[in-house]
């Protein structure tokens, strides 16, 4: 029986993912050059579109579908056929089932999305919309079954509350994939580096590539709608208002506040100013991961999880900074890392008084191992399908921009809107 109260509730946490996407676009232009504003932001919107006919057409029924051998779904709800005002059972006993299809749509949307930030300033934007739509269909659409549809993962165990495989490692390791493929960016100009003057542990930059921030307010207004949103993110997930979203909805924003700090604390050790970008950057951290674990920890676990992720994806910026992988915007330092960080401790800290699944700590070492594995599987079917399509697309069509036009910039070249008139008439 449909539950009005729970309806709106996923409704409203619907809308809250559906601003995310927005908010990676300012997120993401805010830290890019000036050159690829428009475009860095064009690669977050589009998604919403061409992503949503996708999902309707065939990726909703293929990821929730009737499970073939645990690989994928079948195509009976295909164009919403069959997905109507009343419950299915398997997904929100209490919430119109076409209620459910539009909370998934807007994770389906802002996956892809996340990637955009690693290529920034380099991949053709008609070359983006070819991988917008075969990524989301045959990376997306497989992950999303095997967690949550019923696939092979789920049916070995593995669980994610909201998306640390799904979403968070799935766009993290896509996006290492797409750096690989595309190289690094060309120097522009000696003041362009912003690795030589970087005080934020956040790099954007490889001192050969866009600079750094170029706008902090959108920087700070793309982080905020991000942490709004990820409520409904997380907390939505439960699909229902009752304890266990309330549960999600803490922890959410404790591990993200205590990644916040500590991350702002090392930063300023290391770097000896503090950073606005940094601390940001602890906070979407500490989102990414708590999110596998958002509804199956107990409050004191989020708090350890934001302090211990802080860590781990500085350390993987820093690592990636000596490899000279230029992933512009530390998508793989944070999503991937954090990602596969936040899904081993979901497999430590589950607690069976939140959600009825025990980990480690609580005796259940197979759900840590169910955890690793599903970990492991996720990250390496990302990256490798990630780099086959690029590879495979780079025979067909020139996926990556020319040096003239990376050196002119994307909005004038590509889109032929540049974000502010004033950057035309500057000398660089």
């Amino acid at each position: 029986m449909v539950n009005s109260g729970d309806t709106a509730f996923v409704l409203i946490s619907a809308a809250l993912v559906a601003i995310m996407t927005p908010g990676v676009a300012l997120f993401y232009g805010g830290l890019v050059h000036h050159r690829s504003v428009v475009a860095t932001m064009m690669q977050s919107f589009v998604s919403m579109g061409l992503i949503t006919v996708l999902w309707f057409v065939a990726g909703f029924s293929l990821a929730f579908g009737t499970d073939n051998g645990g690989i994928i779904g079948n195509l009976d709800w295909a164009f919403l056929r069959g997905v109507g005002m009343e419950p299915n059972p398997a997904y929100g006993a209490t919430i119109p089932f076409i209620g459910f299809f539009a909370y998934q749509e807007m994770f389906a949307i802002i996956t892809p999305a996340l990637i955009t930030g690693a290529f920034a300033d380099r991949m053709t934007f008609r070359s983006y919309l070819v991988f917008l739509g075969i990524w989301g269909m045959l990376v997306y659409v497989p992950l999303a079954h095997w967690l949550w549809g019923g696939g092979f993962l789920a049916q070995l165990g593995s669980i994610d509350f909201a998306g640390g495989n799904v979403v968070h490692i799935s766009s993290g390791f896509a996006a290492l994939a797409s750096v690989f493929v595309l190289g690094s960016r060309i120097m522009k100009s000696p003041e362009d580096s912003y690795a030589n003057s970087n005080t934020n542990g956040h790099t954007n930059g490889t001192g050969n590539g866009s600079g750094g921030p170029h706008s902090m307010p959108l920087v700070a207004i793309g982080a905020a709608l991000l942490w709004f949103g990820w409520f409904g993110f997380n907390g939505g997930s439960a699909l229902a208002a009752n304890g266990l979203a309330a549960t999600a909805f803490v922890n959410t924003d404790i591990a993200a506040s205590v990644a916040m700090v500590t991350w702002l604390i090392i930063s300023w050790v290391h770097k000896g100013k503090p950073s606005m970008v940094g601390a940001l950057t602890g906070a979407v951290a500490g989102l990414v991961a708590i999110t596998p674990a958002a509804g199956y920890v107990e409050p004191w676990a989020a708090f350890v999880i934001g302090f211990a992720v802080a860590f781990v994806c500085y350390s993987a910026i820093l690592f990636r900074e000596r490899m000279k992988w230029d992933d512009a915007v530390d998508v793989w330092g944070v999503h991937g890392a954090g990602g596969v960080f936040g899904g081993i401790a979901t497999g430590l800290f589950a607690s069976p008084l939140v959600n009825g699944k025990a980990g480690l700590v609580y005796g259940d070492a197979g759900q840590f191992l169910a955890q690793l594995a599903a970990v492991s599987i996720s990250a390496a079917f990302a990256f490798g399908m990630t780099y086959t399509i690029l590879k495979v697309m780079s025979f067909v069509t020139e996926v990556r921009v020319l040096p003239e036009v990376e050196l002119k910039g994307l909005d004038i070249c590509q889109i032929g809107e540049p974000a502010y008139d004033i950057a035309q008439r500057s000398p660089r």
